[in-house]
């Protein structure tokens, strides 16, 4: 009998043999086209024996080719006396179930595109104090950075509110919004991202109508804080949405309904109808494709609550990722129009947009093609394709590259990164802004960098950052981008 099985064995051992070939054959062609499209080497457009190598005319008014600079906050991260969804994933959950990360070699962490992040974490070398994060250029250079407690510190589910003794508290800006204000005129900039919290403004469900819904003094307070914005004589950038969703929203499943597109709206109606003479852009979602990932798909941010089904057939075309992303495509639209309708009537001059997040995700290997394939698929274009009738301004929120490998993302020895692990790379953003220059031209959309910054404790690598970065956006300028504001975090 055993003889009948060889010639079995052997037809099955060519016949994995052939397979692998045809996958590696497979593989290696994807590979080649990815690099085509996305890593070919490209021309520089900037003039490098030029004394200066980039000028931004920031005398001018963004219709006749002005530049402007800005920065950007968000209720989440900056607003005290918020009890949002943000305080109570952080509250609980606590130590028991979600151990502290050990001082271990490089490990993961949940990344902005649901895939792991890879964190930089360093053994302790002082006795009894903890080793903290820093920039590859910090360590090059021999910096150490440890905290002075040496208590065991309360262990929170929110990653950032391990850097602050009260992080509830975060930087107090409804309580004294005057202190980060003044940092940002004296930084020269011109335009000033806020949000505001729908949370704050509705802390119910509107089940017995919106009047008896909505808190009048924190609409006050918020008009008051954009007020004082003018003050210090900045415009003012409103974002609606930046990854808050109202608890009592998430009761009933959040973006998974329809009727919470209804209540968006009357949301968003509100805040029109109380702040429009005092903004000049409005931001009706934040990095949508990541607050679905993460929320609905991951579960790894507040609201989601994920079943197995649904973490499994995600990524599938009616899972629950492109699920979520329609209602928010609708409720953007329908937002668009409200802003713009209410606009017209008062004489006003809106300019809506989004700000969608772009990291620039190339693989490490043949066979990691297929996931940054199917990653750039479900991030890059398609919700601004859904939306792009909808635009007056496209937002781009670009921090760095990701190298995928496997099942998460790697460390790559000869890349900068920044102390959350994001790798620094400038050229991401050119070769980004070129790719969606040459998608959507036909609509002589604008582009507005809206978040740009790095992790960097010690300062080191944040001057080089912020100008290889903004050479980037002038080298884009010269290949015919409309870009008009540069807003850094």
């Amino acid at each position: 009998m055993g003889i009948h099985f060889v010639p079995i064995l052997l037809n099955a051992s060519k016949l994995v043999g052939v397979l692998a070939t045809l996958s590696v054959t497979a593989n290696t062609i994807a590979f080649i086209r990815f690099r085509k499209k996305f890593l070919e080497p490209l021309d520089n457009p900037l003039d490098e024996s030029a004394e200066d190598l980039a000028t931004f005319d920031t005398d001018k008014n963004e219709d006749d080719g002005g530049f402007f600079f800005g920065l950007a906050t968000a209720p989440a991260h900056v607003e005290d006396d918020l009890h949002d969804a943000w305080l109570e994933f952080a509250e609980n959950d606590t130590a028991d179930s979600n151990p502290r990360p050990s001082q271990q070699p490089p490990k993961g962490s949940r990344s902005k595109g649901g895939i792991e992040e890879p964190t930089l974490q360093y053994t302790v070398t002082k006795k009894g104090m903890k080793s903290l994060k820093m920039a590859m250029e910090a360590i090059s250079r021999g910096f150490e950075r440890f905290s002075e407690k040496e208590e065991e510190e309360e262990c929170h589910n929110v990653a950032a509110w391990h850097n602050a003794h009260h992080p509830e508290e975060r930087l107090r800006f409804w309580s004294d919004p005057d202190t980060e204000l003044r940092l940002a005129k004296d930084t020269g900039i011109t335009v000033f991202r806020m949000g505001v919290d729908w949370t704050r403004i509705m802390p119910e469900e509107p089940i017995n109508g919106i009047p008896n819904s909505v808190n009048r003094a924190a609409l006050e307070h918020y008009r008051w804080i954009i007020e004082r914005v003018h003050a210090y004589g900045m415009r003012v950038m409103l974002t609606l949405f930046h990854h808050s969703l109202p608890p009592w929203a998430a009761a009933y499943g959040g973006w998974k309904h329809e009727k919470t597109v209804n209540y968006f709206l009357e949301f968003t109606k509100i805040a029109v109808e109380n702040f429009a003479q005092l903004v000049d852009y409005w931001v009706t979602f934040n990095e949508p494709h990541v607050f679905a990932m993460l929320t609905y798909c991951a579960g790894a941010w507040p609201g989601g609550h994920p079943d197995l089904l649904e973490v499994a057939t995600a990524a599938m075309p009616q899972g629950v990722f492109n699920h979520v992303m329609h209602w928010m495509a609708v409720a953007h639209s329908k937002a668009f129009d409200l802003i713009h309708e209410f606009s017209k009537n008062s004489s006003l001059n809106a300019r809506v947009g989004i700000a969608h997040h772009v990291s620039f995700m190339r693989p490490y290997g043949l066979f990691d093609v297929p996931g940054a394939v199917l990653s750039n698929t479900m991030t890059l274009f398609p919700y601004i394709d859904s939306i792009s009738d909808k635009l007056d301004f496209l937002g781009i929120n670009y921090y760095g590259q990701e190298v995928l490998s496997a099942p998460g993302l790697k460390l790559v020895g000869n890349d900068e990164y920044s102390e959350s692990g994001r790798a620094v790379y400038p050229d991401g953003l050119y070769r980004m802004l070129l790719k969606f220059h040459e998608r959507y031209k036909h609509l002589n959309l604008p582009f507005i960098i809206t978040e740009n910054g790095v992790s960097d404790a010690t300062d080191l690598i944040r001057r080089p950052y912020i100008l290889e970065h903004l050479l980037a956006v002038r080298a884009a300028m010269n290949k015919g981008v409309w870009i008009f504001q540069f807003r850094g975090l």
